[in-house]
């Protein structure tokens, strides 16, 4: 499986309907090989016989499991040119009521995942001198609201790893980029549901119930960005000779960039209707 121009895709979380599969599809495209990863192989039956892609299982939970997936990657291809952190994990509730189990497992995901992945990348790109990182966030971090604190935490803290690996690679030859989606449509809806669901019954915020409930599904609303065409975009950026160090697209994304410019108390104002109190 002989890519156009020679490059080799690393792309987490491409499960079928999610934005990492329209990531992988995009990179394919453009005559990229790509390998497409998830936790389970099964969840991207989409891509299995196509030829195009070199699907693996990867849990970025597991720092085994990220350096066999790479190994293997490195035996079959022999580079690595870009590499997607692209998995990640909802969590929808408040703050002083989410358990503490579900904190860590959402950063051991969306943080701790991409930093074992990088961890493990690095070194073959920087002994060629040449490579580029892209790390997933969310508008969400940008003007956090009620309800996502724990999930836009982690993409926040994703967003300053990010502005520092920058920095740090550059000596390298390795370009980092944050690619920052705005309301596309995905399985993040029903990721945030999953995760309501697991969490206990609400006590100071029982009333809020509903407008919990909602913001499960946020993004995903008809006038969301289509997955395809994000994707779309997303690839044309990374792939260009000198790609941008920051991308965002979708649905909010403008609103959300605004919104971080804002004054704290105007901002506050305009988030709190979504508490719907």
């Amino acid at each position: 499986m002989a890519a156009y121009g020679g490059q080799v895709v690393v792309v987490t979380g491409c499960s079928t309907g999610g934005i990492g599969n329209a990531l992988a599809r995009a990179f394919a495209a453009e005559g990229c090989s790509v390998v497409a990863t998830s936790r389970s192989v099964g969840s991207m039956s989409d891509l299995e016989h196509d030829s195009r892609f070199f699907l693996q299982e990867l849990d970025v939970r597991s720092e085994e499991s990220v350096q066999h997936a790479l190994s293997t990657v490195l035996e079959r291809f022999g580079q690595i040119d870009v590499l997607v952190n692209n998995a990640g994990v909802q969590c929808v509730g408040p703050v002083a009521e989410v358990p503490l189990s579900a904190f860590q497992s959402t950063f051991d995901t969306n943080l701790y995942g991409p930093i074992r992945l990088i961890q493990a990348v690095v070194p073959h790109m920087a002994s060629r001198r040449k490579g580029k990182i892209v790390n997933v966030g969310s508008v969400t971090a940008l003007s956090p609201g009620p309800w996502s604190g724990v999930y836009t935490a982690s993409k926040a803290a994703l967003h300053a790893l990010t502005d520092s690996l920058r920095l740090e690679l550059k000596p390298f030859g390795i370009d980092v980029i944050t690619v920052v989606p705005g309301a596309i449509v995905s399985n993040i809806g029903n990721s945030a549901l999953a995760s309501h669901d697991k969490m206990p019954e609400w006590k100071l915020y029982k009333p809020f119930e509903a407008a919990i409930r909602d913001r499960a599904n946020f993004s995903q609303r008809p006038n969301s960005t289509p997955t395809q065409e994000f994707a779309e975009k997303t690839v044309d950026a990374i792939l260009k000779k000198s790609p941008p160090t920051w991308f965002s697209y979708g649905q909010f994304s403008t609103i959300m960039s605004i919104m971080y410019h804002l004054p704290i108390f105007i901002r506050d104002f305009v988030l709190k209707k979504a508490m719907k109190s």
